[in-house]
């Protein structure tokens, strides 16, 4: 077991993963606005988008006109989703820097989702990598059900693992492991961890875990206890997963937040303001909020501290 960083980045999901699950689409403008809130309460690290086919996810189908309405501010790192090489161009023409990737530890969810196997999802994305590598651009690996499958039942740590390197030696500069379903556990979260860090640097690891049984403030904690020091979250908890009925979405940024700020640990994020964000975007597309602490009143003397 690792000494918890001081420092944790968080990198701010829900204009992509949550927003792509959500039934009301966000008008562009109000996407604007939403990046611009999230910056504003600290954020620096957003997935805005993705270049996919509007006919698969039509609440992203705006990406390319986000991006220019966002300009060229270096200073936030704003990412999309990849996921072949006509996405891969959208990119190149909306300028942007970088990209995630994604594919599976499931044989069943990457048929399912992508529609061929963990293998052929790898060399389909050869192309996008070394496009990204010709003109600079930084690519994020997304690996899902890390733990278990809608399909499959539980996953194999093995598999996870075989997969996670493949990633990272095809050049992604950090490997996020996804929780898809949230089914793990925090002994789980750290022997997965444990095991992954043999192959994937500890600090190229990102974790990403859905809060459906309520697990993923338990698993961030754990996995913090290893040495992460990178999270995925999605304010208001937003998104879910298509391929699992009742999953609930990405933990919430505002719990997140409020766990490290009771941490001492620097986030960087002002936690009321980060909560205002959840609130307005909640209303925005006339849903509940999903996060703990946005739903609840937070004494000032715990803002404070």
């Amino acid at each position: 077991m690792q000494a918890v960083s001081d420092t944790v980045n968080i990198v701010e999901v829900g204009p992509r993963d949550g927003l792509q699950f959500e039934p009301n689409t966000l008008p562009l403008t109000d996407k604007v606005e939403f990046i611009q809130r999230l910056i504003e309460a600290g954020l620096d690290q957003i997935e805005v988008g993705s270049f996919i086919s509007a006919e698969k996810i039509p609440q992203l189908a705006d990406t390319d006109e986000l991006f220019h309405k966002l300009g060229k501010n270096r200073a936030f790192s704003y990412s999309a989703l990849v996921t072949n090489e006509q996405g891969m161009q959208r990119a190149l023409e909306a300028d942007v820097k970088n990209i995630a990737i994604f594919t599976a530890a499931s044989e069943t969810f990457t048929q399912k989702n992508i529609g061929c196997s963990i293998d052929e999802s790898l060399e389909q994305l050869k192309p996008v990598l070394e496009m990204a590598k010709e003109n600079d651009i930084d690519v994020r690996g997304y690996l899902s059900c890390i733990f278990g499958c809608p399909y499959e039942g539980q996953i194999k740590m093995t598999d996870t693992i075989r997969v996670a390197e493949q990633l990272y030696n095809a050049g992604c500069y950090e490997i996020s492991l996804g929780d898809t379903i949230g089914v793990g556990t925090p002994n789980q979260a750290q022997t997965l961890i444990l095991h992954a860090g043999g192959v994937v640097p500890i600090d190229k690891i990102a974790v990403h875990f859905h809060d459906t049984r309520g697990q993923a403030i338990a698993n961030i904690l754990a996995s913090l206890e290893m040495g992460i020091s990178t999270i995925d979250s999605s304010v208001a908890g937003l998104g879910g997963c298509p391929y699992n009925t009742g999953a609930s979405g990405i933990v919430a940024t505002e719990d997140v937040v409020y766990m490290l700020h009771g941490l001492g640990i620097d986030s960087g994020i002002d936690l009321n303001k980060i909560i205002e964000v959840g609130q307005w975007v909640s209303e925005k597309l006339r849903r509940s909020n999903n996060s703990r602490v946005g739903r609840a009143d937070v004494p000032e003397w715990i803002l404070q501290s």
